[in-house]
């Protein structure tokens, strides 16, 4: 059984279904309704939401089938609405390595999943202090694609800014210098806000260091600012320019940020905006299908 004994695979089984049992449709985004003949989630919409088909999902409920990875407990804890401690204990049920927490597979605080579920109509997105983007919704991929499948050290944006060129591609090259130097001075700020042994931060501030002459010399200005709110110019492949107010929310612990887009005022974007639901998810190069990274995984 994959490394998990048949006493796991079933207490998985079951606290599955004690979660599912306990959420309401509208919780999670769902309509209603007619005839729920069960309390709860039915077993095809926590599929639908973590990105799983119907017949695996059945068979971890079943107390059977595949041991999950760890991108299908992060993406069921988040369809699921878990605490913090229940995801933890589901990692520890299906006999994985609880992840620390900033990486890609991070606990997102169920009160960000449930504005990111009201906001249907606005490009938003979770992502944590390093950039690391947790979950958007359909807008969000539709704006500036689908981030979420990165791992490693370039799961950050903010990594691959400076070293991946092609990812600048989403700003017009003369707002590069300006995004540059945002980066850097909000990487500080979110760097001292953390423990000073913090590994995960200190390891890619040292990378970028040793790696990036222009993150070099911006760290060496010693700027500091969280990025609260901001005015960009984003590059869509299909409508074009899009220029927007890039709004925060951020956690009581300042780790994570519920990040939305609108249109900025006095410009055409409202318009251009209102067609990212027509035009669909794009294919641009932010994307790792696009430069060589893992395929992504679709998070509730």
């Amino acid at each position: 059984m994959d490394g998990m004994s048949a006493v796991k695979y079933a207490e998985l089984g079951a606290f599955l279904r004690s979660r599912r049992e306990r959420i309401r449709p509208a919780d999670v985004g769902l309509p209603a309704g007619p005839r729920r003949r069960v309390p709860g989630l039915r077993r095809e919409e926590v599929a639908q939401l973590a990105g799983a088909s119907v017949d695996y999902y059945n068979e971890l409920e079943r107390g059977a089938g595949s041991q999950p990875s760890e991108q299908m407990i992060a993406a069921l804890a988040r369809a699921l609405r878990l605490s913090a401690d229940e995801r933890d204990y589901l990692y520890r049920l299906a006999d994985r390595q609880v992840p620390v927490q900033g990486g890609a597979a991070s606990h997102v605080h169920p009160g960000m999943l449930d504005l990111l579920g009201r906001m249907p109509s606005t490009p938003a997105q979770v992502i944590t202090d390093l950039h690391v983007t947790l979950v958007q919704n359909p807008l969000a991929v539709a704006l500036v694609g689908d981030q979420t499948g990165f791992r490693g050290p370039r799961a950050s944006f903010v990594h691959r800014w400076f070293t991946e060129p092609d990812t600048r591609l989403l700003y017009p090259e003369a707002d590069h210098e300006g995004q540059s130097r945002a980066f850097v001075a909000d990487l500080r700020a979110a760097a001292a806000r953390r423990d000073a042994k913090d590994p995960e931060a200190g390891s890619m501030i040292r990378t970028l260091l040793a790696v990036s002459p222009e993150f070099a010399a911006l760290w060496a200005d010693h700027d500091v600012a969280f990025r609260r709110d901001d005015r960009k110019r984003i590059v869509h492949p299909t409508i074009g320019l899009i220029e927007v107010n890039c709004l925060n929310l951020f956690s009581e612990d300042g780790r994570q940020r519920l990040l939305w887009f609108t249109p900025a005022v006095g410009t055409e974007s409202a318009g251009l905006l209102e067609l990212l639901g027509v035009v669909g998810t794009q294919e641009v190069v932010s994307s790792p299908r696009r430069t060589g990274g893992s395929s992504p995984t679709r998070s509730g």
